[in-house]
Order: structure tokens, then C-alpha cells, then sequence
């Protein structure tokens, strides 16, 4: 320190090592560190901790072998795979089934529409046949109506005649009283007779 501190006096300044050698310390590292102490890792059993991480990296898979995980790992897996294999055999067989009824339901919808069809094919040639039914019947109502009217009035025409023979027998029987009583003879009551007689001989 006196020697740096002479070189002061003396007009010369002192250098970095003579600095570091002056304050009692050693010059370590570069320029650059300017005089840093560089990092070391701590040590135990002249080991690392990179080398204690591995140590205990293998003591830990040595421990998972011994135990059997692995297997036991193995095994949980073989046991997933195979309920999704299940499941989807499930799924392959409940799809299967699926569509057989789609079928069997596309299959029974068709047969229903043949059927609709022939059962409204089958209303209308009925329908048809009905109406075919109720012509003929209706044409033969209006022939018998028409009879029935046709003997009504064939009834009413014969019983009119017979109502204006009887009437005509009547004055006959009437108007040969009265001649009678007047005192006709014999020959007038013949004639008017055979008049009335031929009279009611033109009624129909």
C-alpha cells in the first residue's frame, strides 16, 4: 500500500493488479469480470447436484421396476383398451340394429302406402258402384212413381165413368117415373127408354 501509495506521489498511476495486490487481494477472472469471482456449484460426497438429480432419477425407476408399476400401468391400460373396445363393439352392434329397423320401419311404411292406395282404389270403384247403384235405382223409382200415377189416374178416369153411369141410370130411372106418372103410354116409355139406354151405351 505504501509502494502504490509512492507511485502516487510520483505522478504515475497504479495498475489493476497493483491495485487488487495493494488492497490484499488476489486478481482473479478477466478484463471483462473485472475482477468477479465466477460461480461454483456446492459439492457433497465429491458429487454435484446434476450428479445427485441422476442418482436419484435411477433410484426412483429402480424403485417403479422393483414395484412392478410399470406393469401395473401396462395392465390399467389393457384394461382401458379393452372396455373401449367393448364399448365400441357396442356401439358397431347398436348401430347394426339401428338400421335393420330403419329397414323394417322404411319397409312397413311402404307396405302402409300399397295399402292406403288399394284401399282408396277399392272407395272409389265403390264409391262408383254406388253411385251406378243409386242411378238405376232412382230410375227405376221414377218408372214405378210414374206407374203408380199412370193407375191413379186410370182408377180416377174408371171410377168418374162409373160415377156418371150411375148418375145417367138415375135420371133415367128418374125421368121414366116421371113419365109414367104423366100417363105415357106404353110405346113413349119404350122409346125414352132405348134413348137413355143408347145414351149411357157412349160413355167409355
Amino acid at each position: 500500500m505504501a509502494e502504490a501509495a509512492a507511485q502516487h506521489q510520483g505522478g504515475t498511476p497504479p495498475t489493476l493488479d497493483q491495485a487488487i495486490h495493494a488492497e490484499g487481494m488476489e486478481p482473479v477472472g478477466t478484463v471483462a469480470h473485472e475482477g468477479v469471482v465466477p460461480h461454483t456449484d456446492p459439492e457433497a460426497v465429491g458429487m454435484d447436484a446434476t450428479a445427485w438429480v441422476s442418482l436419484a432419477m435411477a433410484a426412483f425407476i429402480a424403485i417403479l421396476l422393483f414395484k412392478k408399476v410399470p406393469a401395473l400401468i401396462g395392465s390399467v391400460l389393457d384394461g382401458r383398451i379393452a372396455q373401449i373396445k367393448e364399448q365400441l363393439a357396442e356401439a358397431t352392434r347398436l348401430r347394426a340394429e339401428a338400421e335393420a329397423l330403419k329397414g323394417e320401419y322404411e319397409a312397413k311404411l311402404a307396405a302402409a302406402a300399397g295399402e292406403a292406395d288399394a284401399m282408396r282404389k277399392a272407395a272409389e270403384h265403390e264409391a262408383e258402384g254406388l253411385i251406378a247403384d243409386a242411378k238405376v235405382n232412382a230410375d227405376a223409382l221414377i218408372v214405378r212413381r210414374q206407374k203408380m200415377a199412370e193407375d191413379k189416374i186410370g182408377a180416377a178416369e174408371r171410377a168418374a165413368i162409373v160415377a156418371i153411369r150411375a148418375k145417367a141410370v138415375n135420371a133415367a130411372t128418374t125421368a121414366a117415373a116421371v113419365l109414367i106418372a104423366q100417363g105415357h103410354d106404353a110405346q113413349a116409355d119404350k122409346a125414352l127408354v132405348d134413348r137413355a139406354i143408347t145414351g149411357l151405351g157412349t160413355i167409355n
